[in-house]
């Protein structure tokens, strides 16, 4: 179950991405040389979840990042949780067409694949939401995304297993919180307080 679309939705985000950066946006906040670092840090302080570091190491390696505005931003972290998800995806494939995987893990395994797929469709929606300006729906559908992380990981452990996919639980969990946490900092009412 590839996602063959991934690749060519990838480019057509990063055009998008360019496009807002381009155009500006309805956000009044200044777009700092440093956006990256003081996002990571505003989002890490409003959350106990949110680890800073990888907030911090994350956002910078699309390298239009650094001169992004917080919609910039938000569309960068939605990217790296498609390209999560999509990794995630070929893991899981990989995993299942192991000979070494137990009856209860393959169920597991099965249930993952089945939340990740319906996630990297979640998520290319959530961008053409987000790009709309339905911040409401683009935060609903995210979340979601987010809760893919925690139950594909609850699978296993409800069955007595060790996940496989632990790593990728958890990066795709701080993704999803990450944008979730920009999407908010850009929302038009938030920045009015």
């Amino acid at each position: 179950m590839s996602l063959p679309f991934l690749p060519l939705f990838s480019f057509t985000l990063f055009s998008l991405f360019i496009s807002t950066l381009s155009l500006g946006t309805s956000s009044t906040w200044s777009v700092p040389k440093d956006i990256i670092e003081q996002t990571c840090e505003i989002c890490a302080n409003q959350s106990i979840i949110l680890n800073y570091g990888l907030c911090s190491s994350s956002l910078p390696v699309v390298p239009v990042s650094h001169s992004a505005n917080l919609e910039g931003l938000a569309l960068v972290a939605m990217e790296l949780a498609l390209e999560n998800v999509s990794s995630t995806v070929a893991t899981i494939e990989k995993l299942l067409d192991s000979t070494s995987v137990g009856s209860y893990s393959l169920g597991a395994l099965t249930d993952c694949l089945e939340l990740y797929s319906d996630a990297a469709w979640t998520i290319v929606n959530s961008v053409g939401v987000f790009l709309s300006g339905n911040y409401d729906v683009t935060r609903l559908w995210m979340s979601s995304v987010m809760e893919t992380a925690s139950t594909c990981q609850q699978g296993f452990t409800e069955r007595g297993e060790v996940s496989p996919l632990t790593q990728e639980n958890y990066n795709l969990f701080q993704l999803c919180g990450i944008a979730l946490c920009i999407i908010h900092l850009a929302t038009p009412t938030h920045l009015l307080n």
